[in-house]
């Protein structure tokens, strides 16, 4: 019989740029950069974060 793998599991970062999305509106707010930059900024930091998982994950 063949060996089968273990069922994996990989990382998921949809929810690191939704959240990053909405702290940095919410921060964006509050601070002089406003709304709109703080969308931008925290969607960045979202998908770097997001992507930094992917290829971690895709070492594993």
């Amino acid at each position: 019989m063949a060996r089968t793998s273990p069922p994996r599991y990989p990382l998921a970062g949809g929810a690191l740029i939704a959240i990053g999305s909405i702290v940095g509106t919410a921060i964006g707010l509050f601070t002089a950069i406003g709304p709109t930059r703080g969308f931008l900024i925290g969607l960045g930091a979202g998908v770097v974060i997001s992507c930094a998982m992917w290829v971690i994950d895709l070492r594993k």
